[in-house]
C-alpha cells in the first residue's frame, strides 16, 4: 500500500527554521540530495506511508509509532526523503484520506519535510530503479524508493510496503509497525527510555480544524 534537513547544527543545537528560511529550498539540484541535516550518525529513509500515519490522529498505535520515529529523526537530523515521497504524501493527505488537508495546509507540511535530506532523481536513477525492478521483482515505484534511499547513503528504509529485514541495494528495509518493534518501543517507554525525544520538534501536535491531521502553525 502506497499512502503516501533539519536546520544545520549551530553550537551543537538545532536552530528552528522560519518560513523565510525555507525559501532557499526552491531550487533542488536534480540527482542530488539537498541537505540541511546532520552528517553525523546513521541516515534513515522514510517512505510516504509512515509520514501519513505520523499526521493521522485516527491512526492509533501506528500513528503513535510513526510520530515517535519521525520525531526522533527530526531530533537527530538523520532523516531522508525523496521528491517521490513528498509527491505521494501530498496526494494522499489531500485526496486519499477520510478527512483530507487543504492544499495550503499540505503545502506547509511539504515545506516542513523539505528541510530533511531530499533526493531528486535523474534519468540515470530511473534506469537504475528499472533494473532493480526487474532483478528484485519489486514494483517500479518501490524500486524508485529503494534507489533513492541507496543514493542518499541510508542504512535503513522505513516502510510498510516491503518485506521487513530485506536487504536491497545495501539498504535494510524495516517495517516500523512490526509486532516485535512495537513491543520493544512499549518496553522502552515503561523503562523510562526515550526522554531525549521530548525536546525535539513536535510539529504534529496541534490538530487541524476539521481534519484528523496536525495543523501547520
Amino acid at each position: 500500500m502506497k499512502i503516501g534537513g533539519i536546520p544545520r547544527r549551530a553550537g551543537g543545537r538545532w536552530r528552528r527554521w522560519n518560513r523565510h528560511d525555507l525559501s532557499v529550498l526552491a531550487a533542488l539540484a536534480p540527482g542530488r540530495t539537498t541537505s540541511y541535516m546532520s552528517a553525523e550518525g546513521t541516515r534513515e529513509f522514510v517512505d510516504a506511508n509512515v509520514l501519513v500515519y505520523a499526521l493521522d490522529a485516527s491512526a492509533g498505535a501506528k500513528g503513535e509509532t510513526a510520530r515517535e520515529l519521525v520525531e526522533r529523526l527530526w531530533h537527530s537530523g538523520n532523516g531522508c526523503l525523496s521528491v517521490q515521497v513528498l509527491q505521494e504524501f501530498f496526494v494522499t493527505v489531500t485526496r486519499k484520506v477520510a478527512r483530507p488537508l487543504s492544499v495550503d495546509a499540505a503545502e506547509n507540511r511539504v515545506r516542513e519535510f523539505a528541510v530533511w535530506n531530499v533526493f531528486a532523481p535523474t534519468a540515470e536513477d530511473v534506469l537504475a530503479a528499472s533494473a532493480l525492478h526487474k532483478k528484485a521483482k519489486l514494483s517500479f515505484w518501490d524500486a524508485m524508493i529503494v534507489e533513492a534511499a541507496a543514493q542518499s547513503a541510508c542504512e535503513i528504509l522505513w516502510t510498510e510496503d516491503l518485506s521487513d529485514g530485506q536487504l536491497l541495494r545495501g539498504v535494510r528495509v524495516r517495517n516500523p509497525f512490526s509486532g516485535r518493534r512495537v513491543a520493544q518501543r512499549v518496553r522502552g517507554k515503561r523503562a523510562g527510555l526515550g526522554s531525549e525525544q521530548r525536546d525535539s520538534v513536535r510539529w504534529f501536535d496541534a490538530p487541524a480544524r476539521g481534519s484528523g491531521f496536525g495543523a501547520c502553525p
